[in-house]
């Protein structure tokens, strides 16, 4: 396979399941690519919010969090890891990126969550912190699109700090120009229909 150019990579972009995604972990999810080449495809679910406050088991990281203030499960692989997302606005870039930031897409990027949170503060529009991730294998995720698993859209740096992430999978789906606004009613028990 060859090395996959940048418009074919979808980074930044999100995956949002289609009602025929059987796959409970994935069940109405919405995915933010963070990575996608041809060794694969790493992102992280932006809308399962878990009970644990971040400040629970990340010293000094909770007050930055954005409301519910929560780790939200990124995925079923390596839940016993964490992953710092945030939004800087502007999307610095070079120089003017704030340390321990690295930049995925637009404003949207990773927090080394090894650095002092302080070193940070004043930088992050929003942070959200994900326990595991979702990822795929080479040409894995090209095959769950191609049986039709996910819808890819744009993401928007306001995805990632969602005020009301259960509501985030119809929301996506509704500021859509085309038939996938529709999906968006799609009842969540369709055999009640």
């Amino acid at each position: 396979m060859s090395a996959m150019t940048e418009v074919s990579s979808l980074t930044g972009r999100l995956l949002v399941a289609t009602p025929a995604l059987a796959d409970p972990n994935f069940d109405r999810a919405v995915v933010l690519l963070l990575d996608h080449d041809e060794e694969g495809s790493l992102g992280v679910v932006l809308n399962r919010p878990t009970p644990v406050d971040v400040g629970d088991i990340l010293e000094g990281w909770g007050d930055l969090a954005v409301e519910p203030g929560v780790v939200f499960q990124g995925g079923p692989v390596s839940l016993d890891s964490a992953l710092g997302v945030a939004v800087v606005p502007g999307g610095a870039t070079g120089e003017a990126a704030p340390l321990g930031w690295r930049r995925v897409h637009g404003a949207i990027g990773l927090v080394d969550l090894e650095a002092p949170p302080e070193l940070l503060a004043s930088a992050l529009g929003s942070l959200r912190i994900f326990a595991g991730y979702a990822g795929w294998g080479p040409g894995q995720l090209e095959d769950e699109l191609v049986d039709g698993a996910w819808y890819v859209v744009e993401s928007e740096p306001g995805d990632v700090s969602s005020p009301s992430p259960e509501r985030l999978w119809r929301e996506v789906l509704r500021r859509q120009r085309s038939e996938l606004a529709m999906v968006a009613t799609y009842p969540d028990d369709p055999s009640l229909n």
